[in-house]
């Protein structure tokens, strides 16, 4: 089980597939019957004041192991000259349909590659799959995140062309895909004009750890209570070096500066550098 947010994706429980559902069932049924009826008779005090510090060597231990194969990971894109990128959102906040105008849009320029990370199903790899590119599912189960061992997987499964881009689309959530290294060079978070603007203080790890914020669906703004100048601010506050594209992936609003940046991703290959 995962220290840090008590999921299970450190066992890698995940399912790897090429838009496919495979469904694997585990099934781990342990039936745990220890019968503690002893009376030690003795007055002592068995409190477990160890335990918040076993928690945190636990959660160090974790992230420790998580950073090493990370650091495998970037060494093994370096050497294949590849860029990898990491895409993390709250659910629904237009990750998918971002990837797949961009794929469309700017597939004929740059090879892309796409690591579809999802607890359950198969239906963004598919999504994926229908525009042309090459995709690979994990599925992480009860796992909130992707780790950097899922994601090594993935990349062996995938093995993507020297000088391509790998766009990792993370699991929904803005709290643990902020704290795992996956070996990736940047770090994309999504954030959505119907999410309100306070999201990047209630999470500010997440956008702290993020080079790029794509605020997205701004052709919704004439419709939701969203003040973009404010979002941008409370952004900038966290996290003064951020790059920032307001786009729209449905009209095309501002995906031209999204692509540039990508067109660099891709020319710069496997070297360090957002």
């Amino acid at each position: 089980m995962c220290a840090t947010c008590g999921c299970d994706s450190v066992e890698h429980a995940h399912d790897h597939s090429h838009g496919h559902d495979h469904g694997h069932d585990h099934g781990h049924n342990h039936d745990h019957n220890h019968d503690h009826d002893h009376d030690h008779g003795h007055g002592h005090n068995h409190g477990h004041d160890d335990r918040p510090r076993t928690i945190i060597k636990l959660e160090q231990d974790v992230l420790l192991k998580n950073r090493l194969l990370a650091e495998q990971n970037r060494g093994w894109l370096a050497a294949r000259d590849v860029a990898a990128l990491n895409l993390m959102s709250s659910p629904g906040a237009g990750k998918t349909t971002l990837l797949e105008r961009t794929l469309r849009d700017l597939g004929g320029e740059v090879r892309f590659a796409v690591i579809e990370g999802d607890q359950q199903t198969s239906r963004d790899a598919e999504r994926i799959a229908a525009v042309g590119a090459p995709v690979i599912q994990i599925n992480t189960g009860t796992g909130c995140h992707l780790d950097a061992g899922m994601v090594r997987d993935g990349l062996a499964a995938l093995a993507p062309q020297p000088r391509s881009v790998v766009l990792i689309e993370n699991v929904g959530n803005l709290v643990c895909p902020a704290l795992f290294d996956l070996g990736e060079r940047s770090r994309v978070v999504v954030f959505s004009v119907t999410e309100g603007e306070d999201k990047p203080l209630k999470y500010p790890h997440m956008f702290r750890a993020s080079d790029v914020l794509i605020l997205s669906k701004i052709d919704l703004l004439p419709y939701v209570p969203f003040d973009m100048e404010q979002a941008i601010g409370y952004a900038r506050r966290v996290n003064p070096r951020l790059r920032i594209f307001a786009v729209s992936a449905l009209r095309g609003d501002g995906l031209g500066a999204w692509y540039d940046w990508l067109r660099g991703q891709a020319a710069q290959g496997g070297r360090d550098g957002v």
